[in-house]
């Protein structure tokens, strides 16, 4: 079984107009399955570098002119994939650009992309860039229906949504081993400035146990014996790198808010679970309400991004312990969230205060019985 992706029409209606496609995402989300999708289906030539060969990097970062043209050929569109992995991509993008406009330039790679390879500069004006995710519900819906959509959702929170997990449920835990290692974030292990892959790794173990709280990054160095700062430089590359997504506090105009307050969700709870090699049905865990937490927040991004709905994320709490779990701005406009694991608690108050200071327009209690409704 295959799962339609809600950006392959999209993409499709970008071919050809003398701009490259970038998509970025984390390793395994898809992104090359979706551009050789959209290529088989042109009926173009097509051209496939994977940088992950050293001699397709070395090629790519130090390549003539008439070396690119030979390199091209009569090929119509060039897939570049994984391409932070080759210096100075981003100058021999903008050069196939504009000396071959009839070819259409087809780019993958980890947010890692824009650390390694400045792509940015060199293709302001060049390019449509897009972002994809592990599966998203909306595409569970399309390809399978709602009422098998609704019935994996304990799969998922347990397994993830990354495709190949769930084409292949039979293979779980092996596939998410093999993806929560090293390959993951094996961009991050690659730069000059990390050296030490086992903090990493336990650092990935003490935010994994801290989904749903606030974390200090000042405890996060005495837990795992580091410093603040490398903490916050790693944690800043994984999200980079779509592992992790920080949630920061809203803290404007209320002497009661916290500033500087942080939470830190997995982009997949599958990845969450393999990190801690926890793989425990929900009804024998304790974390039901935080893993709950984690996948709607996740999913309700997704959607937004998808559907090119551009809002700030938050999360609010007071100083008397009042709180919003979700917060989406968007064009002035607030709509906040509580997410309940137990479909018997439909009913929350939301804090007063926070009406009262912000323009409101949503208010939800979300749990397993409605919340496809807010994800399609």
């Amino acid at each position: 079984m295959e799962i339609s992706r809600i950006l392959k029409p999209v993409l499709e209606e970008k071919m050809f107009k003398g701009k490259a496609i970038i998509l970025v995402g984390a390793r395994q989300v898809g992104k090359s399955t979706l551009f050789r999708r959209i290529a088989e289906t042109s009926g173009k030539k097509v051209l496939n570098l994977n940088c992950d060969e050293p001699d397709v990097r070395a090629l790519l970062a130090n390549l003539s002119l008439p070396q690119m043209s030979m390199l091209l050929g009569n090929n119509e569109i060039i897939m570049i994939d994984e391409a932070q992995r080759v210096e100075n991509i981003g100058l021999s993008a903008k050069r196939m650009i504009e000396n071959f406009p009839d070819k259409q330039l087809m780019i993958t790679g980890s947010s890692a992309l824009n650390l390694r390879s400045n792509i940015n500069e060199p293709l302001t004006g060049r390019k449509y860039e897009y972002k994809l995710y592990p599966i998203s519900s909306k595409e569970l819906i399309d390809s399978d229906g709602y009422l098998e959509t609704n019935r994996l959702l304990d799969n998922r929170l347990i397994y993830g949504s990354y495709p190949e997990i769930l084409t292949h449920p039979e293979d779980a835990r092996e596939l998410l081993s093999n993806l929560a290692g090293s390959y993951l974030y094996k961009d991050i292990l690659e730069l000059d400035s990390v050296r030490k892959p086992a903090l990493l790794e336990k650092l990935l173990s003490a935010l994994a146990l801290q989904i749903g709280s606030e974390v200090s990054y000042n405890e996060l160095a005495q837990l795992i014996g580091s410093d603040p700062k490398t903490i916050e430089k790693y944690v800043d590359l994984l999200e980079k790198c779509f592992v992790i997504y920080r949630l920061g506090g809203l803290s404007r105009n209320l002497r009661i808010e916290l500033k500087k307050s942080k939470k830190i969700y997995f982009y997949d709870t599958g990845i969450r679970n393999a990190v801690l090699n926890n793989y425990m049905p929900l009804t024998s865990r304790n974390d039901c309400g935080a893993l709950w937490e984690n996948f709607f927040i996740m999913e309700r991004i997704k959607r937004n991004s998808y559907l090119r709905i551009n809002a700030n994320y938050y999360f609010w709490r007071s100083r008397d312990q009042q709180e919003i779990d979700f917060i989406e701005e968007s064009d002035g406009t607030m709509r906040i969230f509580e997410m309940k694991w137990n479909p018997r608690i439909s009913k929350v108050k939301f804090p007063e205060s926070f009406r009262n200071a912000y323009n409101v327009v949503e208010e939800s209690v979300i749990t397993p019985l409605n919340y496809l409704e807010y994800l399609a």
